[in-house]
């Protein structure tokens, strides 16, 4: 199945200049023993329909836009939440930050002591208590915080079985609730998550083991969308499209820090400081004769504060802020591209890289522009303990298809762009190690 063809929204250039910030721009084989998820029975039109909010963690006490949100999509003041602190390192301390930023809401909040790591936790007895489960039965909302995402899904799903606690958080979703998460609550949502990969470029050249590097998820968003967080500030486009790639995922989301997306069904929204990467394989292709990783035609969209989606159709609506401001269609008479030099980009895995590039691309009058992910210079020692083939990188080539667009304002707070249907094409190249040389004195 392929995904429609994006529907646009309206504006047109407006005249003059703008200076360009990159700094602040965008201020950035199967796993387990189950169908593919190309091949899974569950459609995104059967999900749950409660309201999930996923948040790419690092999520800021005072965005009131985010906090918010979360509580008005519950019923608003009044609304009753269950704070899930299972992956925090200090879950008290974090469960109090959460129920205070709630609270300075309407929301009325409480804490759920299923924590590994809380002090004089029994977490087999707390996930079937009955004072608890009758708790998260009361509320509208669930909230889950960050850490570590395995403790998350060994807690609530041992050995992929649901506990009672997981079956009432569903019920809870299943009848309109919200279920929110940052960070380690982001991972959660979807049915595979990435449990410990923090090195991107690992995973680029293979190392992608189920009960390390994944693993299942909780699944509330639905069986046919990824979800990957801290995503532009971690440059983690390279762990994301493997992992894709593997378990026959169709649609990724990509949720940067201190911001995030409201998934109701088909729809979403996103809201907070920045943005989310979509990235779509339904048109993606794969070189079996190549040795690494590879794949092309991927789908790129960079999707802003105030964007809508609709996963269904494709369809995506720009913010009222971006259709007032200037749309940029690289096919159109009177182009003028803003960006006249074509850079190559060192590191495709650096902090808000490929957001940067897409901005860069498709206001300029370049087709396309390259760039590399590859380990830079190391010790013969530190080669040896990262594995794997030291000389192995990759080449991402960025292109315009035809039906690339963007919009582009600068009445946000700061130089934001909404960047439509970009390709991305990803091989494997050698890089010469070491990749430099220093020019020696001359006598």
């Amino acid at each position: 199945m392929q995904t429609p063809r994006h529907s646009i929204a309206f504006g047109a250039r407006a005249p003059g200049r703008r200076r360009f910030l990159l700094a602040s721009l965008l201020a950035s084989a199967g796993l387990f023993a189950t169908p593919s998820h190309a091949q899974a029975q569950t459609s995104v039109e059967t999900a749950p329909r409660g309201t999930a909010i996923v948040i790419g963690g690092a999520l800021k006490y005072d965005n009131d836009a985010v906090w918010k949100r979360i509580v008005d999509e519950a019923g608003g003041p009044g609304a009753r939440f269950a704070v899930f602190a299972t992956a925090a390192a200090n879950p008290e301390r974090s469960a109090g930050q959460i129920i205070e930023a709630l609270q300075r809401q309407g929301a009325r909040a409480e804490h759920i002591p299923v924590a590994p790591r809380l002090a004089g936790s029994d977490v087999a007895a707390a996930v079937r208590d009955p004072a608890l489960l009758a708790k998260v039965s009361a509320a509208q909302g669930v909230f889950f915080s960050g850490g570590a995402q395995e403790l998350i899904v060994d807690s609530l799903q041992p050995g992929g079985q649901p506990t009672p606690m997981l079956d009432a958080i569903w019920a809870l979703y299943r009848r309109g609730g919200v279920v929110a998460g940052t960070s380690a609550g982001a991972a959660i949502m979807s049915s595979t998550m990435f449990r410990d990969a923090q090195d991107s470029l690992k995973v680029l050249k293979g190392q992608l083991r189920r009960g390390q590097e994944v693993d299942r998820g909780l699944g509330f968003v639905g069986p046919h969308l990824f979800i990957d967080q801290h995503f532009l500030k971690r440059g983690r486009i390279g762990r994301l499209l493997p992992l894709m790639q593997a378990e026959g995922y169709r649609l990724g989301l990509g949720v940067e820090e201190n911001s995030a997306t409201v998934i109701k069904g088909e729809a979403l929204e996103v809201i907070g400081a920045r943005g989310v990467l979509l990235v779509d394989l339904s048109e993606a292709s794969r070189d079996a004769r190549l040795p690494a990783f590879n794949i092309r035609g991927v789908r790129l969209s960079f999707l802003d504060r105030g964007d809508r989606h609709h996963l269904g159709s494709g369809e995506t609506t720009p913010s009222a802020a971006k259709r007032a401001g200037h749309k940029i269609d690289p096919r159109a008479s009177n182009f003028k591209p803003f960006f006249t030099q074509q850079p190559f980009l060192m590191d495709m895995l650096g902090d808000n890289t490929i957001a940067n590039a897409m901005a860069q691309l498709i206001d300029s009058p370049f087709p396309d522009l390259l760039g590399l992910a590859f380990a830079g210079p190391r010790s013969a020692a530190a080669q040896a303990a990262g594995g794997g083939d030291s000389e192995l990188g990759f080449e991402f080539r960025l292109y315009k298809g035809p039906d690339s667009l963007a919009w582009f304002t600068g009445t946000m707070g700061g130089e934001d762009y909404t960047v439509l249907n970009l390709r991305l094409d990803v091989l494997p190249v050698r890089v010469q190690q070491p990749f430099y040389r220093a020019i020696s004195p001359q006598p």
